[in-house]
């Protein structure tokens, strides 16, 4: 049987069907402040409930709930691997992004001496940046690759004058949580390692709307927060596998420097929440429109495909709307492709505080959020940060033409 998506298939979401998987859309709100913590679908409810009811006890015993315990836990991580397309051995689950890149961070420090450099970058989230300057402290010199001031993206010209031979690592985001455009990071990532580097990705923005294929990218090391993922509040650090058993052990002392990923989760992960995760991968698969007996990764490429195409004919009105109103300023690219930008819309309004904002939009039940959302360096480079930062209203594929049109709408009468 052909693996082919069938000629003439539309690649746009149902909404009634994809709705029908978020229990929490059952509410008067238009949502738009998913960049922030996506809703978890119905698979993961039901799976931390069922594992909360019957399995919650401690693994790796002989008795039977034990068993099962331990083989849902593990089925999570084999979850998470499939879905980024890496091995189970690969993917360390823990708390949060900046839990696991500070862990990383302390993982690597033995292997850096005095003088060796770090570059990140101006564009990111605090995760992919704070662990990293911290180690300055032990004579790390850390270096700053600015942001395009034209573009507001990652420019290969402003990385070249920082590589140099004392270049260890390059850290930066596959998609900043504020302007939504996406790098072109399998480039960056070649380009990192021609200079004899290593790359750690911040795919936290990216992953809810594209396919993280780590093999493809050739990552280092890649990270995303799976609540913004249709998932449990947990998140996941991929890391090739030899580079993580090169990493210091950062558990317990008897943990083995060969007891990957164990000795990179201190406490162990979450329990009913890593069981939950096969949920998100069985949503993203029921969005597939081929034939059902087709390999995962194809299943996954297309359910991919598929949210691309929904999320750009949902933000297309916003972004119009945006760019056409005479005191409205999108912070980032106006236009909708599916291959420049992910739904998640950063504006400023002229003479307005950020703050003032949502609230207006509160009384007519759409949510949107204000303020520097942890990329505080890109918010004070761009002079905004006395203004309360931006405002942020960030799309789902679960959202409708509808609930755009009453954020358009609302956003029409308060400004």
């Amino acid at each position: 049987m052909t693996t082919t998506t069938p000629t003439g298939a539309s690649a746009v979401l149902d909404p009634a069907t994809v709705r029908a998987s978020f229990p929490g859309l059952a509410t008067e709100w238009a949502l738009f402040d998913n960049a922030g913590g996506s809703l978890p679908c119905r698979g993961v409810i039901d799976r931390v409930a069922d594992y909360m009811s019957r399995r919650c006890v401690q693994l790796g015993a002989s008795y039977a709930q034990s068993v099962e315990a331990t083989a849902a836990v593990d089925a999570g991580r084999r979850a998470v691997a499939q879905l980024v397309n890496a091995e189970r051995d690969e993917i360390v689950l823990g708390a949060s992004s900046s839990m696991h890149v500070r862990t990383l961070a302390a993982a690597l420090r033995p292997q850096l001496a005095p003088g060796d450099e770090v570059i990140v970058t101006s564009l990111d989230h605090a995760s992919n940046r704070t662990a990293w300057r911290a180690l300055a402290e032990h004579g790390v010199v850390v270096r700053e690759w600015p942001f395009d001031a034209r573009s507001l993206s990652l420019e290969l010209d402003g990385l070249e004058p920082l590589l140099g031979p004392r270049t260890r690592l390059v850290c930066f985001t596959h998609c900043s949580n504020i302007v939504g455009t996406v790098q072109d990071a399998a480039r960056i990532v070649a380009r990192v390692h021609a200079a004899g580097a290593l790359a750690c990705v911040d795919g936290v923005a990216f992953a809810p709307h594209r396919r993280v294929d780590v093999k493809a990218l050739h990552a280092d090391f890649y990270f995303a927060t799976l609540y913004k993922v249709f998932g449990p509040h947990t998140a996941f650090l991929f890391g090739r596998r030899e580079l993580l058993r090169a990493a210091r052990n950062q558990n317990h002392e008897f943990f083995a420097e060969t007891d990957v990923p164990g000795k990179l989760e201190p406490g162990g992960p979450p329990h009913e929440l890593a069981a939950a995760l096969p949920g998100i991968v069985e949503h993203l698969e029921s969005l597939d429109d081929g034939p059902s007996d087709r390999p995962s990764q194809a299943k996954l490429d297309r359910a991919f495909e598929r949210i691309a195409a929904t999320e750009a004919a949902l933000v297309a009105p916003l972004l119009d709307f945006l760019e056409r109103h005479p005191r409205t300023h999108i912070v980032g690219s106006s236009s909708a492709s599916d291959a420049a930008r992910v739904p998640t819309v950063a504006f400023t309004v002229d003479g307005r505080k950020a703050s003032e904002i949502p609230p207006l939009l509160d009384r007519r039940k759409v949510a949107v959020r204000w303020g520097h959302f942890y990329a505080r360096r890109l918010i004070e480079d761009l002079g905004l940060l006395e203004r309360d930062g931006v405002v942020r209203a960030s799309l789902a594929h679960y959202n409708t033409p509808d609930e755009v049109a009453r954020l358009v709408d609302a956003l029409d009468e308060v400004l």
